[in-house]
């Protein structure tokens, strides 16, 4: 290595090491020597410029290092308190190391305050527990790694940097060490992406990409990283890392790094360019635009109380696993809670999410929507995003799919939705009442009754079949009485609530009302409150025949 003036002297306290400078104020070095930094400050010099002096600088980004020999993270940004007027160093691209006959470094044993060079090899195979390179010595004669050069570049023959040693042999016959490869340490400081060429990205691409992620960040907008990863890798790309990612900058470097596909970072930019300027308002969305989350429940053959719950993420009308399991029916709503935040990952960044629940015609009528986000977030889930719930037997049926469809024809067209009423002491027999949903093709039937009150005429508008159902989970018993009644009034309300809103537009109109009624004075006295929505456009569910004549179902 002909130019050494990058290479900085470390002294924080009694602990020397080495470190680089990256930018006219930033160098890279180890978390664990300057551990002290708060206690006893941070000194860096420069040997190839020692008309700079000694720069006070101190810690800007920590990686997390907890101070094992084996913990991650062992990576620290410095930020000096002032510029210095040198180049920094330049980086090669990921992977450069395995190439390299011979990497330097250049660190500061004891009694050579001037530094030192020691010559290693990078060994083949995989990242050590995923995070780093190990290093041997390519002659038993030279300099070992060894105290002093922590945070050292690792070079090549043309100065490019590869990584950054974190930790050296431990025995004075084991020449052996290891070193954090650029695209790990990026994991820890995501600025760096921008320094390091990717193939496949030119320069212009990268600054792009870094550029928007910053403006982002400044904006604050409600994104989710981990859905802006799965939309740039596609389909068939690397899953989603199992901790995802706490920051924009990191899932944009991951992207960059550690993707093969060079496309992923165009992707990933073109998306986040998209919800930082979009486009004028467009026409309101058709039912076709909605991004179903779907948890489908259903008795699993084993026993009363175990059932099989599956979960699933729709995107560009494709059906995407999410996860499957049979389990106690009391261990569900756990399940369910943690599955539905994970499919949220497989969503494009500005999809339309309905979280549709798929019940056993008997189990229509669970609280779904009143069960909590998650441990953590009290929110109901019908008051956080579109929720609806389906008939099984129905989402199962090719006869039904074809017939709703056929409806949705029709309700495409409507500026508003009439609502069948259904009282709670109706004495009309069920079979008129199909009948009577069929000959006026109708959209939305309201009951003024739970399901288990009135089952049979809940048949009837299951099999009519009606596209939308809407009924007060804890309405009126059903039993005939004089005068008026909670379900009567709720009837009214709803005809009232839903004549101006589209049929397609039931389910946002309904977590609207949701909302209104959880913010109340008295919630459980508002009328929506504890409403239920049973909304089928079979369009929006776009299955492979195979999923519903399993040949194991």
């Amino acid at each position: 290595m002909r130019n050494t003036a990058w290479h900085a002297r470390i002294e924080c306290g009694r602990e020397v090491g080495a470190g680089f400078l990256v930018s006219a104020r930033h160098l890279l070095t180890c978390a664990h020597v300057v551990q002290a930094s708060e206690m006893t400050g941070v000194t860096v010099s420069f040997p190839g410029r020692r008309d700079l002096g000694g720069i006070t600088a101190s810690v800007a980004v920590h990686g997390g290092w907890r101070g094992g020999a084996a913990d991650p993270g062992d990576l620290a940004v410095l930020e000096l308190d002032r510029e210095v007027p040198q180049t920094p160093a330049a980086f090669a691209p990921p992977g450069a190391e395995h190439g390299s006959p011979e990497l330097v470094a250049y660190g500061f044993p004891k009694g050579h305050d001037e530094g030192m060079l020691a010559s290693y090899r990078a060994l083949p195979g995989p990242l050590i527990s995923d995070e780093w390179v190990q290093l041997e010595a390519l002659t038993a004669h030279g300099q070992p790694l060894a105290a002093g050069f922590s945070g050292a570049a690792v070079a090549r023959a043309d100065g490019t940097v590869v990584g950054m040693v974190t930790a050296v042999a431990g025995a004075r016959d084991v020449r052996v060490g290891r070193m954090l490869p650029v695209e790990v340490m990026a994991r820890y400081w995501a600025e760096l992406g921008e320094l390091v060429p990717t193939e496949g990205h030119d320069t212009g691409t990268r600054r792009r990409l870094y550029t928007l992620v910053r403006e982002a960040e400044r904006a604050a907008l409600p994104y989710r990283p981990d859905q802006l990863y799965v939309d740039a890798v596609g389909d068939f790309g690397p899953p989603l890392p199992p901790d995802g990612f706490d920051s924009l900058a990191r899932a944009a470097a991951y992207v960059q790094l550690e993707v093969p596909d060079a496309q992923a970072v165009t992707r990933f930019a073109d998306r986040l360019e998209a919800l930082l300027r979009p486009a004028p308002p467009a026409a309101p969305r058709t039912p076709g635009t909605w991004s179903p989350i779907v948890v489908e429940i259903g008795h699993s053959g084993a026993g009363a109380d175990q059932v099989t719950v599956e979960v699933f993420a729709y995107r560009d009308g494709h059906r995407r696993p999410v996860g499957a399991h049979r389990l106690p029916r009391g261990q569900v709503r756990t399940f369910v809670q943690q599955r539905i935040d994970e499919a949220f990952t497989q969503l494009a960044p500005d999809a339309e999410e309905l979280v549709t629940f798929v019940l056993p015609r008997e189990w229509l009528n669970e609280p779904v929507a009143r069960w909590a986000c998650s441990d953590d977030d009290p929110t109901p889930l019908g008051s956080a995003y579109p929720l609806v719930v389906a008939d099984r037997a129905r989402h199962r049926s090719g006869r039904l799919r074809h017939q709703l469809a056929k409806k949705w024809q029709r309700l495409d067209g409507e500026d508003g939705t009439a609502a069948h009423p259904v009282a709670c002491d109706t004495p009309e027999h069920p079979p008129s009442l199909r009948k009577r949903l069929r000959d006026r093709d109708t959209g939305l039937a309201a009951y003024a009754t739970a399901p288990d009150a009135a089952k049979e005429h809940f048949d009837a508008g299951l099999n009519a079949p009606v596209p939308v159902l809407l009924w007060p989970r804890a309405g009126c018993t059903g039993i005939r009485h004089p005068g008026p009644c909670e379900g009567g009034a709720f009837l009214a309300e709803v005809a009232d609530s839903v004549a101006q809103v589209p049929p397609a537009q039931l389910p946002r109109h309904v977590l609207d009302l949701r909302e209104t009624a959880e913010a109340a004075d008295r919630p459980d006295r508002h009328w929506a409150y504890d409403v239920q929505l049973l909304w089928d456009d079979p369009r929006c569910f776009p299955e492979p025949a195979a999923s519903r004549h399993s040949p194991v179902a």
